[in-house]
This record gives structure tokens, C-alpha cells and sequence, in this order.
């Protein structure tokens, strides 16, 4: 029951970046810059810290605004530009299952994986809940990669029995990007493998590894579990749902920058959002999607001065759950003129999807985070030049949001499968409020205390600023 991905590869360089402009570099320069960066730097961490009081998901999301403008749009280009999650512990793949290292629920871990390697990890799980794991192989950008190569995750009992199987590729753009694959042990009705509370093993490897890069590949690796529902429902699918494709968001575009990674995901909700892009560059950007609601998105790439050439698969746009599983992907290749790419239209989510012979259906199982990951292939740089090139992201909301199915327990990591008052605020149903909105209700949601946090983060960040101007 694996649901995977795909797209392809720079080879050379091609035209020249621009020239970078500013004041010339003196004692009178370097002073205002670094009075910013630290201005910077307290209010990310600031936003961050609230994001775990009320209304915190929305001053999160400021918080990763502020560290995109200040980066721009995902940080450096290629895979290597891959931001991971602050304070992944590492850890060590073992060689067989007898040294396999443990990986607990609702952690975020890092590892490595070189070409010929099939690493294992141990899971100890109970016999109520539904448990995933993803991992985000992520390969130096300069090394040669194959449309078919990529990573492979497989979840096993004590005794190799298979509970899953899943691979994701790079797909025809042969372009390096970070690719994402995940595994599960789910506990289903009438199913007589992998059900036993016990010792479960994840084996990773890449899927064609004579074909590829000699380089170990970074990895990223998470866990959640999923509780049982607290009452039971139906064992079928939905059968219909509007499955038109609804006309792409219209409207004023706003400026956001993409994340590096999906830790760093920019958070948006519908509307349409404006960023630069580069050649090999990998964006995230995460939206909230309620149980009920239907997610619809399409990328658009501007045109180029030098409008001749043809790059294949050239724009990638990618749809991840909230436990990293991917949902859909679309590719659109690139000739220099404007491009757009759009995913499939998608069921509505809701726990019975999970019952569905579709992987795509199958993925949109629960609410939460949902994850749009653009990438803009390598070789575009060959006949294009480095860029940046302008992307605009359509994001489109449909349907009522509607109750879960309540879970017995708390999953794992906390609130994965579930939104706050500011994620709704974000994504309202007649999609008139912006993210901005949201966000200053969030803070007037979060009250008195989350107020006084910001005052007193505001004085330390004044103080601070006055000393470096000093």
C-alpha cells in the first residue's frame, strides 16, 4: 500500500548570474546591516517561541516569512539548499536488523545513506495505532542522477513480513532535488500481518543504486503515530465527490518566499502567492486543510528573455500530507515561454480515504498541514540562465469543514492531525481573509500572555539593536 512520486538533473552551468547590487562595503555600511540581522534574529526567535501558545501557528508562520525575506526565496539552489529540521537528532542506519537504532514516535532524526547501502531503523509499536514514517533522501546537487533512481522505504515485522512498500523518484527531469518516500504499519479490519504490538524495522535504500551518485545522500526522517478513532466508521470510501477542476484563484498576488524544507515550510492559505525561483532551487510551502475541505493548487513560471531552448519537466509541482506522504505531483516542461502545471482535482479529506485502491485518494486520510513543494529542474540554467525566475502559486479552498473522527489517544507528534482557530482563520471557507489577518488574530487570540511575551521580546530586541548601533 505505498504512494509515491516523481521528475530530472543539471549537468553544466549555463549564463551568468546577475551582477549583485548594493552600497559599496565600508565602515559606514556594515553597522545598519548588522543592527538588522539582529533585529531579525529576535523576532524570529520571538514568533517562534510563541508558536506553542494560543494562536502560536499563525506567529509561527510570521516568524517564517521573516526568515524567507530575509534568505529569499528557499535559501541556496540545488539540493543542497535542503534545510532540516532544528534539532534532528542524529542517528546511525545499521547494516541488519540486529544493530537497528530506535526511532521514537512524533521525532524528526538525520542520517545518511551512501549508494550501495540498505540501512535499517527499529520502530516499537503498540497494536492500536497507525503508524508512518517518511524519509527525505536529499543528494548533493552536481551529482548525475537517473529519471528512475531515487529512495525506496519498506516497513517489516520481526519476521520481514512486508506492511509497506514505497519509493520515490527524480522522475524525467533527471534534475537533483530532495525526494520524499514513506512507509506505514496500519492496523485494518479483518487484516492478519502486521497488527501484533512489537518490534517493526524500516529498511532504506535507493531504488537504483548501480545508476546512481557515488555521494552519500543526506536524510531526513520522521515518525507519527495515529490513534484509533474513538468510534467506528464506515470501511469504504466516499464514492463521489466534485471532481472538476475549479478555475485557477484569480486576484493581486502578495509576496512570500518559499521554505527550504519542511521544517521551514512557509505557511499560506488560499490565495495567490508570488516568489523568485533558481534553476536546481527546491520551495515548500505548507497550507491547512480541514477534515471536509478540498485543496487545489497550480504553479506558474514566468517567461524568459532568452526564449529558445526546451527543458523537460522543467516545473515540478509536488502535494505532501501532513506526515510528508505525497498525494500528487504534476511536471510541465519549459521553452522560455510563461508555464503553468496544476494538481489533479482531489476528494475532500476524511478518514475513510484511507480505504481507497487510489494511492492519491488513500494519502488525503487526515487533516492537518498538507505540504506544496515546488521545484524548478537544473537544467533550465543550460538554456535559460541562473535565473531568478518569477513563480506565482495558486492556492483554491472548497467545500465545509466538518468534524473528525476523534481519536482515542494524542497522536505524535502533537496537533499533526488537527488545525487551530488561527489555521482556520487562515484558510476561511469563502476565502476572503488573508494569511496577514489571520495572523494579527492570532495574536489577539493568544490574549494578555502572549501580548506580554511580545513586549518584553520587543524590549530585549530594542535594547539589543541600541548596544550594536553603539
Amino acid at each position: 500500500m505505498g504512494r509515491w512520486c516523481g521528475v530530472r538533473r543539471r549537468t553544466g552551468a549555463g549564463g551568468a548570474r546577475p551582477p549583485a547590487s548594493g552600497r559599496p562595503a565600508g565602515a559606514g555600511a556594515v553597522r545598519p546591516r548588522a543592527t538588522a540581522a539582529v533585529r531579525l534574529a529576535a523576532v524570529t526567535v520571538l514568533l517562534a517561541t510563541t508558536a506553542s501558545l494560543p494562536g502560536g501557528t499563525a506567529l509561527a508562520a510570521l516568524a517564517a516569512g521573516a526568515a524567507g525575506a530575509a534568505g529569499g526565496a528557499g535559501g541556496a539552489g540545488g539540493a543542497e539548499g535542503y534545510a532540516f529540521a532544528d534539532g534532528a537528532a542524529r542517528v546511525e542506519g545499521a547494516s541488519d536488523t540486529a544493530g537497528a537504532a530506535l526511532l521514537q514516535p512524533g521525532a524528526t532524526y538525520r542520517s545518511s545513506l551512501a549508494r550501495n547501502d540498505t540501512l535499517y531503523y527499529r520502530l516499537e509499536l503498540d497494536a492500536d495505532s497507525d503508524t508512518y514514517v517518511s524519509v527525505t533522501a536529499v543528494p548533493g546537487s552536481e551529482g548525475e542522477v537517473t529519471a528512475v533512481d531515487g529512495v525506496r522505504v519498506a516497513v517489516r515485522d520481526a519476521d520481514g513480513a512486508s506492511c509497506s512498500l514505497g519509493s520515490a523518484t527524480f522522475g524525467a527531469a533527471h534534475s537533483p532535488r530532495p525526494v520524499t518516500a514513506w512507509g506505514m504499519r496500519e492496523i485494518e479490519p479483518g487484516a492478519s500481518r502486521c497488527q501484533d504490538a512489537g518490534t517493526y524495522y524500516v529498511a532504506v535504500e535507493r531504488v537504483r543504486p548501480e545508476d546512481s551518485p557515488p555521494d552519500d545522500w543526506d536524510l531526513e526522517l520522521t515518525t507519527a503515530t495515529e490513534p484509533r478513532p474513538r468510534r467506528a466508521g464506515p470501511t469504504e470510501p466516499p464514492g463521489t465527490w466534485d471532481s472538476a477542476s475549479p478555475e485557477p484563484l484569480a486576484g493581486q498576488p502578495e509576496r512570500r518566499a518559499g521554505g527550504s524544507g519542511f521544517a521551514r515550510a512557509t505557511a499560506v492559505g488560499q490565495g495567490v502567492w508570488q516568489s523568485d525561483i533558481r534553476p536546481g532551487q527546491t520551495l515548500y510551502y505548507k497550507v491547512p486543510v480541514d477534515w471536509g475541505r478540498q485543496v487545489y493548487a497550480s504553479a506558474e513560471l514566468g517567461g524568459s528573455d532568452d526564449a529558445s531552448g526546451y527543458t523537460t519537466g522543467a516545473l515540478r509541482l509536488g502535494l505532501h500530507n501532513p506526515v510528508r506522504g505525497e498525494v500528487d505531483d504534476a511536471a510541465k516542461g519549459y521553452t522560455g515561454r510563461p508555464a503553468a502545471v496544476g494538481l489533479a482535482a482531489l476528494p475532500p479529506v476524511a478518514y475513510p480515504n484511507r480505504y481507497a485502491s487510489s494511492r492519491q485518494v488513500g494519502a488525503l486520510r487526515f487533516a492537518g498541514d498538507y505540504y506544496l513543494v515546488v521545484h524548478l529542474a537544473a537544467q533550465v540554467a543550460d538554456d535559460f540562465g541562473d535565473g531568478p525566475f518569477g513563480l506565482t502559486l495558486r492556492v483554491r479552498l472548497r467545500g465545509t469543514a466538518e468534524a473528525g473522527p476523534g481519536y482515542t489517544g494524542e497522536p505524535r507528534p502533537k496537533g499533526v492531525f488537527e488545525l487551530s482557530a488561527a489555521d482556520r482563520a487562515a484558510a476561511p471557507e469563502n476565502g476572503a481573509t488573508r494569511d496577514g489577518d489571520a495572523a494579527m488574530r492570532a495574536v489577539a487570540v493568544g490574549g494578555i500572555g502572549t501580548g506580554s511575551l511580545l513586549l518584553a521580546g520587543l524590549a530585549v530586541w530594542t535594547v539589543t539593536a541600541r548596544r550594536r548601533a553603539a
